[in-house]
């Protein structure tokens, strides 16, 4: 990778919060209390809105979107780094290489018994198909734990020269097009195990074998229904523009504080090619930046060093996050007390999801490194002073928190929802409409500044600013035991977001 200086990024930066360090008491508690409070005060939705203002001005004038490699997220970056060096931060850059990826055709339809068109989407660092597609039958992977993981879930039907449909789950993505790959299919067509749209990666493009899309449960449940009747057929067009580009990720740290106990806080700044990405993930991006700039106009030096990071290269799978987490030694890692990840903090049907942390909801994927499930607590009992309700999202590291959970950092944050579908239990306590995706333009051209939920976006910008004014004093919350969890609501917990490697 083609980074900067070592220095800059990996080792603890001495950047500038502001000129002016005001004084502090040798009370942690209070003086967290008093930051976190004006904090809260003085970072509003309607502030940070202009940033979402400018964000989608960028996209608008560069192809529409603001995806990592592209013009619109270098303007983005540069927006940030501006604002951040202006407030009084010493900004840096880090430049990685990524391959880039564009997509050029999703298409999918049934040719034979019954013509019909299938919703498609390609998957990140899918090989393409010849241009105008192919036709071929459709064969289903038999279902288990672990449908199309292994060689043996082939061995049932001959896939050569065929399209293989697959279930969800068990494995990767880049798993199960691999193996399919290796019993003769030539394209894949992985179906969501749950309701909403299946959106994914293969992780890189060495991984990628054959052309493979993602479809909906619905859609995939369809065609398994039509295979049971007889043959399939299908005509499969997957196209993908991959090359190489450098992008950057921004990164920024207070002059003052305590940097063996560094808080960091972070969100992912591109969008997909599709569209502006103004939910996903302007939302968390202008949240972020919004507390960082009240937090340069308080004029106090944090007794803990705060960092910031805008990620590039989110959606292409967690590499912004990774390049950074990459460079850090052992003894760099071991300075970042936390790290808080703000991803989708606006959707328009959303729910106010919590990162469980410690498990406690006994769902997925476990629990966080030491230190997270009191991250979780922390951030509950915010809400839970302003009796705004909160459920558990299952601790996947399936956005940029994931290379930080990899490396033993205490880690949480909050979202709003993805393409995931909200239950009747959900609407009855957030408001709102049940059978509908949690954001119903993720990844599309509509999340633009009409797909942003003001009140989630509010809510979240002062989660955001009271960890930011009580860690930077005061992280004796991180090492106190957390009380039970009462048992969760039915249809509280969901899975993390879908930009992830796992099926």
């Amino acid at each position: 990778m083609a980074v900067v200086a070592a220095t800059a990024l990996a080792a603890p930066l001495l950047l500038g919060a502001s000129p002016h360090p005001g004084h502090a008491s040798h009370d942690p508690a209070k003086d967290a209390a008093k930051l976190s409070r004006k904090l809260v005060e003085r970072s509003s939705a309607k502030d940070a809105y202009r940033h979402l203002e400018r964000f989608q001005a960028i996209a608008d004038s560069a192809e529409g979107h603001r995806a990592a490699g592209s013009l619109g997220h270098a303007a983005s970056a540069a927006y940030v780094h501006q604002l951040l060096k202006k407030a009084g931060y010493r900004v840096a850059y880090q430049a990685f290489e990524f391959v880039y990826t564009e997509t050029l055709a999703e298409k999918l339809s049934v040719v034979s018994p019954t013509p019909r068109d299938v919703g498609i989407r390609a998957m990140t660092y899918t090989p393409s198909t010849p241009e105008g597609g192919i036709t071929a039958a459709l064969t289903a992977v038999p279902t288990d734990d672990t449908t199309g993981c292994e060689a043996a879930d082939y061995t049932a039907a001959d896939f050569t020269g065929r399209i293989a449909l697959i279930k969800r789950g068990g494995c990767s993505f880049a798993e199960k097009q691999a193996a399919a790959a290796a019993a003769g299919a030539v394209g894949a067509a992985i179906y969501n195990n749950t309701e909403g749209a299946l959106s994914g990666t293969l992780g890189g493009a060495d991984a990628g074998k054959i052309p493979t899309g993602g479809l909906t449960q619905d859609e995939g449940k369809k065609l398994v229904a039509d295979l049971a009747g007889g043959e399939v057929k299908v005509s499969f067009e997957i196209r993908e523009l991959q090359e190489e580009r450098t992008t950057r990720n921004v990164v920024a740290e207070t002059r003052g504080g305590n940097a063996s106990n560094t808080v960091m806080l972070g969100a992912h700044l591109d969008s997909v090619t599709d569209g502006p990405g103004i939910n996903d993930n302007a939302s968390g991006s202008a949240g972020l930046l919004e507390v960082a700039l009240q937090l340069a106009k308080s004029h106090r030096t944090p007794a803990n060093k705060v960092r910031f990071a805008w990620w590039s290269a989110e959606e292409n799978g967690l590499l912004g996050s990774e390049a950074y987490v990459t460079k850090l030694s052992e003894a760099q890692r071991g300075n970042i007390a936390l790290y808080l990840n703000f991803d989708m903090i606006a959707s328009p049907n959303g729910v106010q999801f919590v990162f469980d942390g410690d498990d406690s909801d006994g769902v997925g994927e476990g629990p966080g490194p030491e230190g997270s499930a009191q991250l979780e607590n922390d951030i509950n009992a915010f809400l839970d002073s302003r009796s705004q309700p909160h459920s558990g999202a299952d601790f996947t590291g399936r956005s940029d928190y994931g290379p930080f959970i990899e490396v033993g950092i205490p880690s949480g944050g909050t979202d709003t929802g993805a393409e995931g579908i909200k239950t009747a239990a959900e609407a009855k306590t957030y408001g709102g409409t049940a059978g509908v995706a949690y954001d119903p333009c993720y990844h599309a051209a509509c999340d633009d500044l009409d797909n942003v939920d003001m009140a989630h976006f509010d809510t979240n910008i002062d989660v955001i600013a009271n960890a930011v004014g009580t860690y930077a004093y005061d992280l004796s919350s991180l090492t106190r035991p957390v009380p039970a969890a009462a048992p969760r609501a039915e249809g509280a917990l969901r899975e993390g977001h879908a930009h992830g490697l796992t099926s």
